[in-house]
């Protein structure tokens, strides 16, 4: 996670502490689950656009994506049936595989569907305008306030604040610090990494595919 990340999570994260989530006790900021799954059902059940931000939603906060990993997720990232999808490189690093859980999986199952039923383009990114363009990052900054504002949230509500959100529930939930660092693709120092025990792609995707929640 970037510096800038790092500071935004606030007591979450100790940099102090080879870089293990700790429960030194979260920022004000921090939302909490209950607010996260406020958000999602603030938008639009039946509206196609409000469908796609549900799954997108959803996508940033059970599965821990960056915003700008989420908009540019293709249709063949996507491996529903196994509980996964492929995130894009950032500039420098590499791709990898994160789990989506069976809640989250249902979905973008059901935008994908309404994107066939509209014809959308299916080489558009999943994420996309109903005229198959791409998603702007400055869509969603104004999305998440404006749904906060909806569900009576009065924390400042921004689209890493789902990934943060995701990093905490998971410590939580007691899993490994090694392991949420895998799942979210943060870069263990060399040092740090030699006492730490390392996971396997396959055992994180199935430990995050496995969580179960309900809107």
């Amino acid at each position: 996670m970037s510096t800038d990340e790092m500071q935004a999570v606030g007591g979450w994260f100790d940099s102090s502490q080879d870089g293990q989530w700790g429960a030194r006790g979260g920022p004000d900021e921090l939302l909490v689950s209950e607010e996260a799954r406020a958000l999602i059902r603030c938008a639009s059940n039946r509206a196609p656009t409000g469908i796609r931000n549900r799954a997108l939603i959803a996508s940033m906060y059970r599965s821990g994506l960056r915003p700008g990993e989420a908009l540019a997720l293709a249709v063949g990232d996507m491996d529903l049936d196994a509980g996964s999808m492929l995130v894009p490189a950032r500039k420098g690093g590499r791709r990898r595989q994160v789990g989506v859980d069976a809640a989250t999986r249902d979905l973008i199952a059901r935008w994908l569907t309404r994107r066939t039923q509209r014809d959308i383009n299916p080489e558009a990114a999943v994420f996309c305008t109903l005229a198959g363009e791409s998603l702007k990052a400055a869509y969603v900054r104004e999305l998440l306030p404006r749904l906060a504002r909806k569900a009576g949230i009065e924390k400042r509500v921004h689209p890493l604040a789902l990934r943060y959100a995701n990093a905490a529930e998971l410590a939580e939930e007691g899993l490994p610090p090694a392991l949420i660092d895998r799942h979210l693709g943060l870069a263990m120092p060399g040092s740090a990494r030699r006492y730490m025990r390392q996971y396997e792609e396959a055992d994180v995707v199935a430990a995050v595919a496995g969580r179960a929640w309900r809107i």
